[in-house]
């Protein structure tokens, strides 16, 4: 049985990857600075505690024979006007350190989950310092490929899901808004654009096949629904039974402020990811109604906030 680290393993994709990978048989530890929470699906794993931009990791991955990382961190973690000496710290340094100890300590094959928005749209590497941090940090790792050593990239886009926990409460505040409880607050609005939309079960699906099949030095690019803004937040608004209908508004939205827009407010992200490593990687669509549907129903099995 090939023993798998996933590091940022309590987040919606790691956990996510974690669940899928222990389904297809293999050994699942899982990484991060916290200990799952108790009832978390990542509770499930063995637990090992790290910092990944702190190094000293060689010993403890001499034990895994493959790697996912999905822990590097981005705007709604470090906020969007971060400096370059901070996704320095966080991406374009710390993330080829830790892959060059991973390869130092034998893991055979490694995947790192990274972001879309270089790949679709490139002018923006040498215009928003997260995207160029995420662009270098992934140059940097892939650099690393040996014979030994293979190591690939997948690039979601936007990703569906909740997990347990305050992530699950926070959404719980949309579930509240689609329903009409934010009202006086949040109008029934959307910002204009939109983007590509992918549930965090078909970016695990693609993880776990990048684990099986990836070709060593190569950057994928998933996907599933180009969506509107507006036609995402219709779709929550739908899924919670609200009958109403979202509209589009130029004013910063509450829960997609423009500071969040990587790529520009107004700025609509379309494309399609290629047919043959959609099937190299194994990965389906069109499950986004379904999976909001099953985040409201966790939203409504919540207990009551006292």
């Amino acid at each position: 049985m090939q023993r798998v680290l996933v590091v940022g393993g309590t987040g919606l994709i790691g956990s996510t990857v974690a669940t899928e990978l222990a389904r297809r048989g293999y050994d699942v530890a899982v990484a991060g600075r916290n200990r799952p929470e108790e009832g978390a699906p990542a509770a499930a794993h063995r637990w090992v505690e790290g910092d990944y931009t702190s190094p000293g990791w060689t010993e403890r991955l001499r034990e895994f024979d493959a790697l996912v990382f999905a822990a590097a961190q981005d705007i709604r973690h470090v906020g969007p006007h971060a400096s370059a000496e901070t996704w320095q710290d966080v991406q374009t340094a710390s993330l080829p350190a830790f892959f060059a100890e991973a390869r130092d300590a034998g893991v055979r094959r490694a995947v790192l989950v990274g972001s879309y928005y270089h790949q679709v749209l490139p002018d923006l590497v040498a215009t928003n310092a997260y995207v160029r941090a995420r662009a270098e940090a992934e140059r940097g790792v892939l650099a690393l490929a040996t014979p030994e050593f293979a190591v690939c990239a997948v690039n979601p886009p936007n990703v569906v899901g909740v997990a347990p926990g305050r992530a699950l409460h926070a959404f719980a505040k949309m579930v509240r808004w689609a329903r009409g409880g934010l009202a006086a607050k949040v109008p029934d609005c959307a910002p204009h654009g939109g983007t590509n939309y992918i549930s965090v079960h078909a970016v695990a699906a693609a993880v776990a096949g990048a684990v099986e099949r990836g070709e060593s030095g190569r950057a994928y690019l998933i996907g599933d629904e180009n969506l509107s803004f507006q036609s995402y937040f219709q779709a929550l608004f739908d899924a919670a039974g609200a009958g109403r209908t979202v509209a589009v508004c130029d004013d910063d939205h509450a829960f997609l402020p423009d500071d969040f827009l990587v790529a520009g407010k107004g700025v609509t992200i379309d494309y399609e990811p290629d047919a043959a490593e959609r099937e190299l990687l194994g990965y389906e669509g069109g499950d986004l109604a379904a999976t909001l549907r099953a985040m409201v129903a966790a939203v409504d099995a919540l207990p009551p906030r006292g």
